[in-house]
């Protein structure tokens, strides 16, 4: 069976694991999470990111928030006049505005794990860099393509190679719009509380896609999507 999960911004580890004891994920399933796994709550996912190195049957698809995070990377460089001078402040910019959505209590996770354990970090770090901006699947008999924020600028006729990795990260799809016909988008980004006060704490399901970001950033219960059958698994 294949999963999906999406932006969990510092969710608690142990509660995903009760979710997935839940819907009775095992080591012969696998799940995909959409991105954010970072940032607003919590211990800011730094447990999450750990965990995520060690599953051999769960893949973190790159999210808008793991993004600004590698954009602010020198951050956890050894300080030298080599990277004083380095910092400019366009770098400055990028950090400030990371912070500013919820990145500082990552940062400050982040500063104690690397007390303890620095190369736990540098492999965070380069997990990241590897983590995909998509993944094309077929489960249940249906395709999906995965995706953190759905497809900015879509337009049937591009190839997936042809969209920059903004297109990726930082689409607002509308209630109205449509990605491929004989592919069903699954996503998250956007809170499907956005769509108005009836979508709140509930998956988005059109013609064409799928938005999963019930606001587990905002209090809400995180679902866990089955593509198989389209079950869907609340948190309790």
């Amino acid at each position: 069976m294949t999963y999906v999960i999406s932006d969990l911004h510092g969710y608690p580890l142990e509660k995903l694991k009760t979710l997935l004891k839940k819907a009775e994920f095992s080591g012969n399933d696998f799940l995909y999470m959409l991105g954010d796994v970072i940032d607003r709550n919590g211990d800011g996912g730094v447990k999450m990111l750990c965990w995520l190195l060690e599953q051999p049957n769960v893949q973190l698809i790159l999210g808008n928030h793991e993004a600004m995070l590698l954009s602010c990377e020198f951050v956890f460089e050894e300080i030298t006049d080599e990277s004083i001078r380095a910092v400019t402040t366009e770098t400055l910019e990028m950090l400030h505005t990371y912070m500013q959505n919820g990145g500082d209590i990552t940062l400050k996770a982040f500063r104690e794990l690397r007390s303890t354990s620095p190369g736990t970090v540098l492999d965070i770090l380069g997990y990241l860099h590897e983590a995909p901006l998509y993944e094309a699947i077929t489960a249940g008999g249906n395709d999906f393509l995965l995706v953190h924020s759905g497809i900015d600028h879509f337009d049937k006729r591009k190839k997936l190679s042809q969209y920059s990795a903004d297109d990726f990260l930082w689409a607002r799809p509308t209630l109205e719009d449509e990605y491929f016909d004989d592919v069903i988008t699954v996503f998250g980004h956007t809170p499907t509380m956005s769509y108005g006060e009836k979508h709140t704490g509930k998956i988005i399901k059109t013609k064409t896609w799928i938005d999963i970001d019930v606001g587990a950033a905002y209090g809400q219960k995180p679902v866990l999507l089955r593509l198989d059958d389209l079950k869907e698994f609340y948190a309790d």
